[in-house]
Parts: C-alpha cells; structure tokens; sequence
C-alpha cells in the first residue's frame, strides 16, 4: 500500500515538473519546429533522468552506492532537480499574485488565463514569458552552482580564530587549538586529498587537536579505508573526539539491535586504533607547570527529533566545584549550547561543536554569511559570543547528501587562546 508521505512526495515532485514543464514551453514557442522538438525532446530525457535520480538517491543511501560514476551522476541530477524547483517556485509565486484583488489591475491579463495557455497578441504573453525566462535562468544558475560544488568538496579552508577567555591561566596563553568536525569518511573517494587536509592540520603544529563528531555516515566499516591517514594526527597535548549523531547507527535498519551496538563498538575502538582519546560523557584534565584546564566531551545531545545520548552531570563528575578556571566542552550539535549549557553551565568557557556543515551551501565571506541553515540552527558557523561564554560551530570535514560545496567550504579551525 502506497504511504501518505510518498503520495504527498509524489504530488509535489509533478506540481514541480509541472511549472518547469510550463516556463521551458513558454521559452520553446517562438523556436522553429525541429529545433522546439529536438529541444523538447531533451527537456523530457532530463526530466527522466531526473526523477530516476530521486529514486536512486533514496534507495541505494548515503553510503552503498555501487559506483563513484553513478554518485555523482545523481548529484548532478538531484542539482537539477533542485533548479526545477526554484524555477517552480516563481511560478507558483506568479500564479498566486492573480488572486491578490491589489494587483488586479497591474495583472489583467493575467485573471483568466492559465500560465499553460497564454492568448497570442495580448500583454499577458510579454509579462508571462518574462517570468518564465527569468525563472528559467534563476534556476539554471542554481543548477550549475550546485555541478561547479562538486569540485570544492576537498577544498579545505583554514580558518583562524583567537578567544578571549576569563580567567585563562597565563600557562594556556597561546593554546593552539585544531577543531575539525564531521569527517563523514563514508561519502570520500579521494584518499589523496584527505590526506592533503590532514597534512594542512599537521603543517600548523597544533598543541592539541580536538573533533567533534561524525567520523562515518552510517557504519563503522566506512572509516577503515581512512584509519592509517587519520591516524596521522598527533599533538603533543593529545587528540581527543567524541561522537556525533550519525555514529550511533541510528539511521540503519539493523537486524538486531545486538549488531547495532556491536558497529558502536567497533566504531569507538577505531577512534582508539587512530590515536584518538573518545571523550564519552566525561571530562580529562589537561596540564601545564602547575595550572589545569578541563576538557570535556559528552555524547550528542541534539534539540527537536536528534537522539540525546549526552548527560553532562556525568562528564562534570569530580569537578563541579573545582577551581578549575576554564572548561572547554566538546558537543556535536551547537543546539545544546542555548538548550543547557548557557542555562545551567555558566562556568562552561568555550562550546566546539559541528553538525550544521553550513548546509554545505550559502554565502560565506568575511563579514557576511548566509546558509538556509541558520533558518533551523540560530548558531551554525564561526564563533558565537554570550557574555563570558564562546561557541564555535565548525563548517565540517566532509560532505554528506550533496556531494559537494557550494558557498561553504570544508573547514579546519585553529583557534588560538588569549
């Protein structure tokens, strides 16, 4: 029996294919016979090519799929598909302005006329084929933004950054810090170029690196082609991670729920095959001459439907009342940082979290970032400052879904204490 949500999909991926359908027609009247066709004839074979992509990228996943080719075969058309739906979505916007009784004198012609059916010599044609030409461009520039992305999905980008911390003991003065955050190995086909971010890591001779989650997409398999590059890193005040929503294997349909704790386990002992501290709800305290800061990493912990594995009550155990002066917290999902840690840890110094990846897609520039991300993540790349408290969302490693980056590049932060 056929779901309701796949029947709501279904509707929604024809309402797009629809309005496409209409402004590329629009475009093809005033073209001679064999050109219209031959172009029509195309236009069909894409839109085909389109819709078989959609299937393709739900069914084989995000990691089991049987050939690079084909991967980014999708992508390239899951691209277009997303330009379709922007060029859908001005459409739907023109049509929806001829019910609106203050536009209906600027829109006369358009008040009994479908857009799929314009009468020839009136004013209408001139107003209609301008929308559907500049929808048209809108989302063929979309399209070719998104292709153009596939190429800067190891364009590693290292940002620097200095944070000011209250009350930092004069012996953490200068603390270089490497963040990196979801490496997502299971969607990398390029080892070599991997290996080029580590080196760029290494390069900066950091005093500590710390991750904040995501190694795989789904299972733990997917890192091990990657464990001897990853292994790499190394920092004389160590390399210390925790986990992140996507290494739980909570998006798998495991047979037993014993074979879903068993791929956790292996997953945590190759954070310790590559040299990596697992941080799991639990603090480690970090020393220089006689001064100690706390580094404390607890389990993801994500607002809305995200799973909440993390329990900071247990990962501050011994040193609630310390007179340790700064603690930097390891979370994965910077939703935690308004839901609990601005509310109830005020001692907290610094927040390093991931998850966001910038969406992988936006504008980011100095001075100015936009993603549709920060729709949903109100904190969701660089620094964040409240009072005496920092968080800084890190834009990702790797790429996961969208083979690419368009906008927002794969980063490595180093943040250095003052």
């Amino acid at each position: 029996m056929i779901s309701k949500q796949l029947l709501i999909f279904g509707f929604f991926v024809l309402l797009v294919e629809y309005y496409s359908f209409v402004a590329v027609r629009s475009v093809l009247r005033n073209t001679t016979a064999n050109f219209h066709w031959w172009l029509f004839l195309l236009y069909v074979i894409l839109s085909l090519a389109t819709l078989w992509s959609l299937y393709a990228f739900m069914h084989y996943g995000r990691s089991a799929w049987p050939s690079v080719s084909l991967k980014y075969f999708v992508n390239i058309f899951i691209g277009l598909f997303i330009g379709k739906l922007l060029v859908g979505v001005i459409m739907l916007f023109a049509d929806l302005l001829m019910i609106i009784p203050n536009l209906a004198s600027f829109l006369y012609s358009f008040k009994n006329h479908p857009l799929g059916a314009p009468p020839e010599g009136s004013r209408f044609i001139t107003r209609f084929t301008f929308i559907s030409q500049t929808a048209l461009l809108i989302g063929g520039v979309l399209t070719a933004g998104l292709a153009y992305g596939i190429t800067n999905r190891y364009r590693y980008q290292l940002n620097r950054v200095k944070v000011s911390l209250k009350n930092l003991p004069d012996e953490f003065k200068g603390l270089r810090i490497i963040q990196i955050s979801d490496i997502h190995s299971g969607s990398f086909d390029d080892p070599a170029a991997v290996a080029k971010g580590v080196e760029t890591i290494m390069n900066e001779k950091p005093d500590l690196i710390l991750f904040t989650g995501d190694l795989v997409n789904e299972r733990a398999v997917e890192v091990v082609p990657y464990l001897k590059i990853f292994s790499q890193l190394k920092a004389p005040m160590g390399v210390y991670s925790v986990l992140g929503n996507h290494d739980y294997g909570d998006y798998v349909s495991w047979p037993t729920e014993e074979e879903k704790k068993e791929n956790l386990n292996i997953l945590k002992q190759h954070h310790g095959d590559m040299g990596w501290n697992l941080l799991l709800n639990e603090h480690v305290l970090l020393k220089r001459n006689e001064h100690q800061i706390a580094l404390i990493g607890i389990e993801n912990w994500g607002a809305g439907r995200f799973a909440k594995y993390g329990d900071m009550k247990k990962a501050l155990a011994g040193i609630e009342n310390s007179d340790v002066s700064v603690k930097i917290l390891l979370s994965h999902d910077p939703s935690y940082w308004e839901a609990e840690v601005r509310k109830d840890y005020r001692d907290i110094s610094l927040t390093l979290s991931g998850h966001t990846h910038g969406m992988q897609f936006g504008i980011d520039i100095p001075g100015f970032k936009w993603s549709p991300v920060q729709y949903v993540y109100k904190q969701w790349a660089g620094l964040y400052q409240q009072d005496n408290q920092y968080l800084y969302v890190n834009r990702g490693y790797g790429f996961i879904g969208y083979q690419g980056r368009l906008g927002v590049l794969p980063e490595i932060t180093l943040i250095e204490l003052v």
